[in-house]
Parts: C-alpha cells; sequence; structure tokens
C-alpha cells in the first residue's frame, strides 16, 4: 500500500512540475515527450489535486485557466482511456451528460449554418441569419446547465476541499455566457465574415468545456462525492431547471444514502432553526431580516399582523402593539376597503400580486403584496415589501466594478 501512495505521490509531483514548466514559457511539445515517458496513467482526481496544489503555492486562478486548454492537450490520451461515467437515468451526472448531447447538436447545426453562411449565395444570407439566430438560442439555454453546477455541484466539491477546478470551471462558464451575449450583437451587425469568425470561436470554446466536463470534472466528482452528496444535487436541481432535456427516474439512491441526507439536515443543535435550503440560528435568521434592504410585514391566514422587519430605516412605522392586530385595524378607513379586497382575492386565489408606487417625502416608493401559499396551495398569508426605489431609478448603464 505504501508504494502506491508513493507512486501516486510522485506521479502528482509530475504533474505539478509540467505546469510549472509550462507556466515558465515552455512549449506542449517540449512536456509532452517527458509526461508520456514519465507518466503511465494519471486520473481526473490528480489533476484536480495538482490545480489546487499550485493554487496553494500562489498561482492565481487566471493563471490556471490560461494553462488548462494545455493541460487538457497534455493530459488528453490518458483521459480518454477512463472509462465513460456509466451512471443511470436520474443521477445529475447522467443529465448533465444528456444535456451536452443536446449542446453537442445545436452545435453541429451553427457550424453547418456557419459553412453555408460563408459559401451561400446573397439571396440566401437572410435565412442562414435566421437558422443561426435560433441556434444560438438554443445554445443560451446551457445557462441552466451552468448554474445547477455552480450552485448544487461546485459547493459540495468545495466542501471535500476541491477548490481550483471549480474556481477555474466557473469562468469558463462566464467567459461562455460573455461570448454568448456578444454574438448575440454581433449578429445584428450582419457582419459575415465576423459572424463566422465569432460563431466558430463560441462553439470551439462550449465543446471544449464538455470535454473538459466528462473527462475531469466529472470523473473527479464520482470519485469524490458520496450518494448521499449526490441526493443533494439532485434534490436542488429542479429550482434551476434543466438544459434542453427531462431527467430519467431509474437513478434510486439507497436507503442509506437518504437516511444520512435526513440525519445532516435535521438541524438538531440548540437554537437553530431547520428551513427548507439550511439551518439558522434564530440570531442569524433576524439579523438577516433585519439587514435586508426592504421593509417586510407579514400577515397570516386569520388576517393577524404575525411579524414585521426592524430595520434601521423603516419607510412606514411600526412598533410591536401590531403584532397579533387584526390587519384592517392597521389601516386608516379610507384604506381599509382596499385591504380587505387585496386579501379577500388572494385567499380566493384569483390574484398573485397586488402592487402600488408613490411619492413619500421626495422618495420614490415601491410596494408589493404577494399570497403565501403552502405546498397543497392553501392560503396562510400574506406578505407585504416595501422599498424605496427612487435610487434605483436613477441608474442608468453598467458598473461591473467595485468603485469604493
Amino acid at each position: 500500500m505504501s508504494e502506491l501512495i508513493d507512486g501516486k505521490s510522485k506521479r502528482k509531483e509530475i504533474l505539478r512540475d509540467i505546469i510549472k514548466d509550462l507556466h515558465h514559457g515552455k512549449s506542449p511539445d517540449e512536456v509532452k515527450e517527458r509526461f508520456a515517458k514519465l507518466i503511465k496513467n494519471v486520473n481526473a482526481k490528480e489533476i484536480s489535486e495538482m490545480e489546487d496544489s499550485l493554487m496553494a503555492e500562489g498561482i492565481s486562478e487566471n493563471e490556471i485557466k490560461r494553462l488548462c486548454d494545455v493541460h487538457v492537450s497534455i493530459f488528453k490520451e490518458a483521459l480518454e482511456n477512463e472509462l465513460p461515467s456509466d451512471t443511470p437515468p436520474g443521477h445529475p451526472v447522467h443529465t448533465f451528460e444528456m444535456e451536452n448531447r443536446e449542446i453537442e447538436k445545436a452545435i453541429e447545426s451553427l457550424n453547418k449554418m456557419l459553412k453555408n453562411l460563408q459559401e451561400g449565395k446573397e439571396e440566401a444570407l437572410s435565412d442562414y441569419m435566421a437558422a443561426i439566430k435560433n441556434d444560438v438560442d438554443v445554445l443560451s439555454e446551457i445557462d441552466k446547465h451552468f448554474l445547477r453546477k455552480e450552485n448544487q455541484l461546485f459547493p459540495l466539491l468545495e466542501n471535500k476541499g476541491v477548490q481550483g477546478p471549480t474556481k477555474v470551471m466557473w469562468q469558463f462558464h462566464d467567459d461562455i455566457r460573455q461570448m454568448l451575449k456578444e454574438y448575440n450583437r454581433t449578429l445584428e451587425s450582419g457582419d459575415i465574415e465576423t459572424v463566422v469568425a465569432k460563431g466558430e470561436e463560441l462553439t470551439k470554446a462550449i465543446s471544449e468545456l464538455i470535454y473538459k466536463e466528462e473527462n475531469i470534472l466529472f470523473p473527479m466528482a464520482l470519485e469524490t462525492l458520496g450518494e448521499s452528496d449526490w441526493v443533494r444535487v439532485r434534490r436542488g436541481e429542479e429550482e434551476i431547471g434543466y438544459t434542453l432535456v427531462t431527467p430519467g427516474d431509474q437513478w434510486q439512491p439507497s436507503k442509506e444514502a437518504l437516511a444520512d441526507l435526513d440525519k445532516n439536515n435535521q438541524g438538531q443543535n440548540q437554537g437553530e432553526i431547520k428551513l427548507d435550503t439550511g439551518v439558522l440560528t434564530q440570531e442569524q435568521l433576524n439579523l438577516m431580516l433585519t439587514n435586508l434592504p426592504v421593509d417586510i410585514s407579514f400577515v397570516d391566514e386569520n388576517d393577524q399582523v404575525r411579524y414585521y422587519s426592524q430595520g434601521p430605516e423603516r419607510i412606514f412605522p411600526r412598533s410591536p402593539g401590531i403584532i397579533g392586530r387584526d390587519v384592517k385595524n392597521c389601516h386608516p378607513s379610507s384604506s381599509v376597503h382596499v385591504v380587505e379586497k387585496i386579501v379577500d382575492q388572494f385567499k380566493k386565489g384569483t390574484k398573485d400580486e397586488a402592487e402600488f408606487w408613490l411619492q413619500l417625502k421626495g422618495r420614490f416608493i415601491h410596494i408589493r403584496y404577494f399570497p403565501i401559499r403552502d405546498k397543497l396551495g392553501n392560503y396562510r398569508g400574506v406578505i407585504e415589501v416595501a422599498q424605496d426605489v427612487t435610487d434605483i431609478r436613477a441608474l442608468e448603464g453598467e458598473n461591473r466594478l467595485l468603485d469604493w
């Protein structure tokens, strides 16, 4: 066993040295031969550990990202020797891979249209452009694929100590998001040469990302995460949605995995409140609600005021005396009929929002009301959200950089 550990450790050192050589300017060809001679087998998890080690030594995420394509080029032959994931339909990795197959169909179609556009006759250009726009719209659905990785998969990997690959992969996501955004503007320009060139760049970037997922990220994740972790990934997926597919249902986690997850979700520590998507202490929950940049009030199904947020600068005055009071008694007679109408329609289920805006002391105030219903659709109350949007309404253009 110790010999195996030593062999893996040495292999990891060699991998790190190869990437460092690349970082210091050596060409891929110079290191590829050394790699082939010294390393017989390398798996995705070792590459992940190597990237984490490099980042721990001070190499930035951007440098790792810049080198990542070279990593794949060098390690491609070894990686392709790994067996594909054998996950059943319904397992998150199977769903990711199904999505990739649909994305690849859109890539193939787009590449074909780009070729036709480049070679096409003038009278057919508008038809090709319309087809290209349709393919780009399909490719834009990949954002749900990205979001599930970022919000469901990456946090669990990071909890297991996998930091580098998730950060690098997220940057690739953002690159492709930006490319899609810019490509839509390119399509509007109608410049055929640019449309073709930028389109080919886009499809290449997405294809390479798929390769990185299926040959590095997913194998490493399958080796790193336990069954209960994958149950956790699966349980949160539907809130985000899927890219061009509907997951299967053949994957059936073991009772042990489900029990382990439920045990971890109990939040049994004193003072903790178990919520649908987390566990907070009472103090944390109160601080969070108090510091939101909105005023919140909650009235239960019996029309009694149960809560209001006590922020530093409330828009409307509130005091503890209103807790337990009938909501109709909290409004002047001139407006109580409006309150009654809103609550009545919410209870009947005929409306799902009421909205008002007004000027108050030179500020623009936006007020919204939403019905609260349980999983069975039963009315459980109404929430009022009021916000001073004066400064928000004055915003123009974009501000992507921190200005303080």
